[in-house]
């Protein structure tokens, strides 16, 4: 086994891509309109009461307009969705291309995905680089599907054996 030094960025980064985990894409309106980012830092928190967090970046330019959100929506997203996840990478406020979907409080909801977290946020915690980013579960949505994964920088689905 590799030990790591783990104040030295790149070895931290990969040993922490030794966990695989799913991708999501959280979106809110913002200031200025709707706004999205993709993160794979989403985990479930509690089930009662049913609070979810996930984890922005500091740096991203979206992170105040989505940290600054009374609500938000997490969307989990299928093997078949890597485009939707690459393009909120790269440009989290257009959704030109998507149907003009909102939830009942006003975040965008995107179409088709696994599952759906509408949240209303609870609390915001300092977290390093990034902050910490609870979200209360208002009504969560599913369908059948496999995941889109993200493993050791890669994207993919898995096989059930």
């Amino acid at each position: 086994m590799q030990e790591i030094d783990p104040v030295a960025d790149r070895a931290f980064r990969d040993a922490l891509g030794r966990y695989a985990t799913g991708v999501t894409v959280v979106t809110a309106m913002g200031p200025t309109g709707p706004v999205g980012m993709t993160a794979n830092s989403f985990t479930a928190l509690s089930l009662d009461p049913p609070l979810v967090l996930w984890c922005p970046a500091r740096r991203s330019a979206r992170f105040a307009a989505i940290t600054g959100a009374a609500h938000f929506s997490i969307h989990v997203l299928a093997c078949d969705q890597l485009e939707l996840g690459l393009h909120f990478a790269r440009s989290g406020h257009d959704f030109s291309h998507l149907p003009p979907d909102l939830t009942p409080e006003g975040a965008p909801a995107l179409d088709d995905v696994l599952a759906r977290f509408d949240c209303a946020t609870e609390a915001l915690h300092a977290g390093g680089d990034h902050a910490i980013m609870v979200g209360r579960v208002l009504r969560a949505r599913f369908r059948d599907g496999a995941p889109l994964l993200f493993w050791g920088g890669l994207y993919g689905d898995f096989l059930r054996h």
